[in-house]
């Protein structure tokens, strides 16, 4: 058998584990899957140990750990419990309860990486839900699309966000100034299209009661949060200290654990170790086949930034981020879209691929981490309920993003 078979399988194999690890019932890991694919790609000798350690993209590698570091100590020291307090503050009736999940959510999701933000906020919702009698389907819902939404903007929203920022070369301030609008404007939709699907929950105006608050101390987590407004200020302002944006990152999250309160071996025991080899075993399996020729053919892909690119690509996202996750997806688009070296197809592929993860449950990793934070509370949401309201969000937000780039 060749070299070229002997990829192709390896590849459709890798991927396939990676589909149906997503899948109700089916007992496959997805970062086992992708590691298994990366070992079986050397060890078959389809790309040599050195070629192999030479594909995976450090940069995207060290802005997620430098990422995950600052949102551990975050976590530890009490952040997401002061979100919620002042959540409970402000929202007295459901409308207002739903605005500032949707807002709150969207707007950390951008700067704080979405995964983690809907790890550590699902369960507050579902705190703050259930203190007041309150349904959380909708509020949950409202976090998952809005998560997704808001991570639009910057480069630090999402995994894919930053493939796409560190490999273009888009610097932070214009990729956010340029995706803002409809970041914005998606997170204005949800709130309309949720209150539409669950008209008798916001339909209620009676004032909401809290039982209890939550409790956290500012004073604990003060030295982190300077350190976190320092991080975020660098991502705009770092090139003119000759520092990258992992570098900033990566500076954050060891001045964080050298000044904040909490214990460092914790912080680092809350690191997500396996995603980072889930994207270091994608970049070596996607790195294989590139590297022997099997992406040759669709490296000619015409993508231009006419209305037919355009609506290709949002088209393309929609279908593969269904099929594969959105992540998998853009790793995959990488040499493609390096090839065609647009700043605004890369913005465009940035913008679609991260909406399109909005449509169903497993069009995003966020998808999966709120729906499963919520069956431990035994709070249900069927594929069903969540598409009804999702691919909604998703088509009316693909609208806006398509008209964005023509214009």
């Amino acid at each position: 058998m060749s070299v070229e078979a002997i990829a192709l399988i390896i590849f459709i194999l890798t991927y396939i584990g990676i589909v149906f690890t997503r899948l109700p019932n089916v007992n496959i890991d997805r970062p086992s899957a992708a590691f298994t694919g990366a070992v079986l790609m050397i060890l078959l000798g389809v790309i040599s140990l050195e070629d192999a350690v030479r594909a995976i993209d450090y940069n995207t590698i060290t802005l997620l750990l430098g990422m995950m570091i600052i949102v551990s100590t975050l976590k530890i020291e009490g952040f997401f419990s002061l979100l919620a307090s002042k959540t409970i503050s402000y929202a007295q009736t459901r409308t207002k309860l739903l605005i500032l999940i949707v807002f709150i959510t969207g707007i950390a999701s951008a700067f704080l990486v979405n995964d983690a933000v809907v790890l550590l906020f699902t369960p507050v919702i579902i705190s703050i839900c259930i203190k007041s009698n309150l349904n959380p389907v909708p509020f949950l819902i409202a976090e998952i699309l809005s998560s997704n939404t808001g991570s639009v903007m910057t480069i630090t929203g999402n995994p894919q966000n930053m493939l796409i920022g560190i490999n273009s070369g888009i610097s932070y301030l214009d990729f956010m100034i340029k995706l803002l609008p409809i970041s914005i404007l998606g997170m204005i939709l949800i709130i309309i299209i949720v209150k539409l699907f669950y008209k008798k929950t916001f339909s209620d105006s009676t004032p909401l009661h809290y039982h209890s608050q939550f409790v956290y101390s500012f004073k604990k987590m003060k030295r982190s949060l300077i350190v976190f407004l320092l991080v975020v200020v660098g991502f705009f302002v770092g090139y003119l200290f000759n520092l990258s944006i992992p570098m900033v990152a990566l500076s954050g999250g060891a001045l964080i654990m050298l000044i904040g309160k909490a214990k460092p071996s914790n912080v680092i025991k809350d690191v997500d170790w396996v995603l980072l080899l889930f994207f270091a075993s994608l970049f070596i399996v996607v790195g294989a086949v590139q590297n022997i020729g099997l992406l040759d053919r669709f490296l000619e892909i015409e993508l231009t930034e006419n209305a037919k690119g355009i609506l290709g690509l949002h088209g393309l996202s929609l279908f593969m981020t269904q099929i594969v996750s959105n992540v998998p997806y853009n790793v995959l688009m990488i040499p493609i879209m390096e090839v065609v070296d647009s700043e605004k197809l890369w913005l465009c592929l940035a913008s679609s691929s991260t909406l399109a993860g909005n449509a169903t449950i497993i069009g995003a990793m966020a998808n999966l981490i709120v729906i499963e934070g919520a069956e431990k509370e035994n709070i249900k949401i069927s594929f069903w309920e969540f598409f009804k309201v999702g691919i909604i969000v998703t088509l009316t937000s693909f609208v806006i993003s398509i008209l964005y780039f023509l214009i």
